[in-house]
C-alpha cells in the first residue's frame, strides 16, 4: 500500500506540488527526503553518507526481521508482533525508496540517482492548526507555526504507530508471569502445593 501511494503520487505529481484532499487541513503535498525521519542527513561523509543512511536502513530492517522471528518463537504477545511488523513494513517501504528509487525514476528524479541513493517520496500534510507563538517564549516568540507541518508517508506513519501502541500497551504486551504459577500450571501436580504455600 505504501510503495503503491508512493508509485502513484511520483508519477502523477510535480515535485513541490499539493492537491487539497480535504479542505485546508489534509493535503497532499509532494516532496522527497534525501536522509531519514525530520531529514536527518549524513553530509559531512559527502557522496557516501547517503549510502550509509540507507546501510542503516538495511541493518535496521535485517535486525527488525530476527526480532520478529525471536519474539515469534518465543510466544509473545499477538499485539506486539503486529506492533513490530507494523514498524518492519515501515522501515522496509521506506528502504525501498532509499535502494531503487534513485534508478526505478532515473528519468525523472531531480537528484543524482544509483542504487543505494535515491530520496524517500513524503506526501501526507495536515496543517490543522496556524498561529504565533506568545510573545514571552525566548527565541520563537511571535514567530509563526503550524500543527502539524512534517510531510510524511504511510510507511512513517506505520513505524510511529507500531512503536506508540508498545509504550501505552507494554503492560500487556510484557506482563511477567509469577514462577511459581507458571510451573504449577506446566505441572498440574503442583498446583495443590502452591496453593498450601500461599
Amino acid at each position: 500500500m505504501d510503495q503503491w501511494f508512493k508509485v502513484h503520487i511520483k508519477t502523477t505529481m510535480q515535485l513541490h506540488t499539493e492537491v487539497n484532499v480535504l479542505g485546508d487541513w489534509f493535503r497532499l503535498h509532494f516532496t522527497e527526503n534525501p536522509g531519514m525521519a525530520f531529514g536527518l542527513t549524513l553530509d559531512f561523509l559527502g557522496q557516501y553518507g547517503k549510502v550509509a543512511l540507507t546501510l542503516f536502513r538495511l541493518i535496521a530492517v535485517v535486525f527488525g526481521f530476527y526480532i520478529l522471528i525471536r519474539q515469534s518463537n518465543k510466544g509473545a504477545h499477538l499485539g506486539l508482533l503486529i506492533c513490530i511488523s507494523l514498524i518492519l513494513a515501515g522501515a522496509l517501504g521506506n528502504l525501498i525508496d532509499s535502494i531503487f528509487y534513485g534508478v526505478i525514476f532515473a528519468d525523472i528524479n531531480e537528484y543524482y540517482g544509483g542504487y543505494f541513493h535515491g530520496y524517500v517520496v513524503d506526501m501526507l500534510y495536515f496543517p490543522m492548526v496556524k498561529g504565533h507563538y506568545w510573545d514571552w517564549i525566548p527565541k520563537i516568540g511571535g514567530q509563526r507555526f503550524t500543527f502539524f507541518s512534517p510531510v510524511f508517508n504511510l510507511a512513517d506513519s506505520f513505524i510511529s504507530t507500531g512503536a506508540i501502541a508498545i509504550f501505552v500497551f507494554q503492560h500487556w504486551f510484557f506482563k511477567k508471569e509469577n514462577p511459581v504459577e507458571a510451573e504449577a500450571i506446566e505441572d498440574p501436580s503442583l498446583e495443590g502445593n502452591t496453593k498450601t504455600e500461599q
